[in-house]
């Protein structure tokens, strides 16, 4: 842990879950599902307009990265780079210019030098310095990473590999995949495009852009988990990962044994993908439809066999799926039967909104995000079983990929990725 951090032991990653689990029900939704912390939106309400609250801060130096446990902050951008490092020994050092230049964004503190003298090392989008604002950093590798460029191959995570192509999907290859991948989250989106740039400005000899998608978490509306797009709930069942670190070391950590390279334990399998939401479309559709492809009330997120947003479903109840149809999305994703209780994943998804398409329709969706302590055991699992739902002609996935989030900085002599090179 960070000894500089303003957190304490038990607001670290590693106690956070049960720190969280503490709290009331809607900044317990708010801890995974993607909402701001309800301690910071209540900061900001009291808070003078000429004096604001106190920024939120996480520690850098851990057992895992940030940006996987912590609460889904408002902002967020996420980069995949081809790595063009020269050889072995220099994409060590980009490394490890990354990991000093994440210390100094996420913390204020260490500021490096990056080689150019003449220019301010600030972009002054912040004001004179840096501020934590609530910002964390996940860096993540991509299979491509481990071929014959830098001698790597052995070192590869034993799942990771291309971003597989399901029965409904339509893949872009253009914006799959890549050497690595930043995931930068924020509680405001300066603070995310602040880093953004500070970042590309340390590794411009190393990093070239390959793909990048901005999302963003609306608040709670009115209560328990934030909305996605089409109007429901999005992210509910990660609440069993609060009241349980055990279930959060079998699900999303990967322990370094069995077919794994060692330096891999404290990682975690990386998925991201891309939905286009024909939200158009959608919006024509009847809320009882609405309802019965999710398997969800849409205003108060019960599943349609409970009463509350948190109820878990009894399908032995319904077997022919009168109330819950079986085709319905939470039903598919998890018929709660025991057979997929070793599939759960945790989720950390993003909106997005960028405009309008060449034929002038809403380009809208999700980044769909989950950490996985087996790529195969849990997503590529369950996305088999969502194949050919009827949600499917209202979304479309076009892009993300698989990657393998590295495993945390241990001290201020460590730097991510160092174990792929022993």
């Amino acid at each position: 842990m960070n000894p500089h951090s303003p957190l304490t032991p038990q607001t670290t990653r590693r106690g956070m879950l049960g720190a969280l689990a503490a709290g009331s029900a809607g900044a317990v939704a708010a801890a995974i599902t993607g909402a701001a912390p309800a301690r910071e939106d209540a900061a900001h309400a009291a808070a003078p307009s000429s004096t604001p609250a106190a920024a939120t801060s996480y520690p850098f130096e851990g057992e895992h990265q940030s940006g996987i446990l912590e609460p889904a902050q408002r902002a967020a951008v996420f980069v995949a780079f081809t790595v063009t490092s020269a050889d072995r020994a220099a994409l060590q050092t980009a490394l490890q210019t990354l990991t000093s230049t994440l210390r100094y964004l996420t913390t204020g503190k260490d500021v490096p030098y990056d080689g150019l003298a003449s220019t301010s090392y600030e972009n002054g989008v912040l004001g004179a310095g840096t501020v934590t604002d609530g910002l964390t950093a996940t860096v993540s590798v991509g299979a491509s990473l481990f071929d014959g460029r830098f001698g790597l191959a052995s070192a590869k995570p034993a799942r990771l590999r291309p971003m597989d192509e399901f029965v409904n999907d339509a893949l872009d290859r253009s914006v799959c995949d890549g050497d690595l991948l930043l995931q930068l989250c924020a509680d405001n989106r300066d603070t995310v495009l602040h880093a953004l740039r500070m970042i590309m400005r340390a590794t411009r000899a190393d990093l070239q852009v390959l793909w990048r998608k901005e999302g963003f978490v609306p608040p709670p509306r009115p209560s328990g988990t934030p909305r996605n797009l089409l109007g429901f709930k999005d992210g509910t069942a990660n609440r069993e990962f609060l009241n349980d670190p055990k279930l959060v070391e079998r699900m999303v950590w990967t322990q370094g044994t069995g077919d794994e390279p060692a330096w891999t334990a404290g990682g975690s399998y990386h998925v991201v993908r891309l939905i286009r939401m024909f939200v158009e479309f959608w919006d024509r559709v009847s809320v009882t439809e609405q309802q019965r492809m999710i398997g969800r009330d849409r205003q108060s997120g019960a599943p349609l066999a409970g009463s509350k947003e948190f109820d878990v479903p009894n399908y032995a109840k319904d077997p022919y799926g009168n109330v819950v149809p079986a085709t319905a999305h939470i039903r598919l994703a998890n018929p709660h039967d025991g057979t997929a209780d070793d599939q759960r994943m945790l989720r950390r998804s993003f909106s997005y909104s960028e405009g309008t398409d060449p034929n002038g329709q809403l380009d809208m969706g999700l980044i769909f995000v989950a950490f996985n302590q087996d790529l195969d055991r849990q997503f590529v699992t369950v996305q088999k079983r969502l194949a050919d739902e009827p949600l499917v002609d209202y979304i479309s996935p076009f892009g993300g990929g698989y990657f393998f989030a590295l495993p945390g900085v241990r001290d201020a002599n460590d730097w991510l990725g160092r174990g792929m090179f022993a």
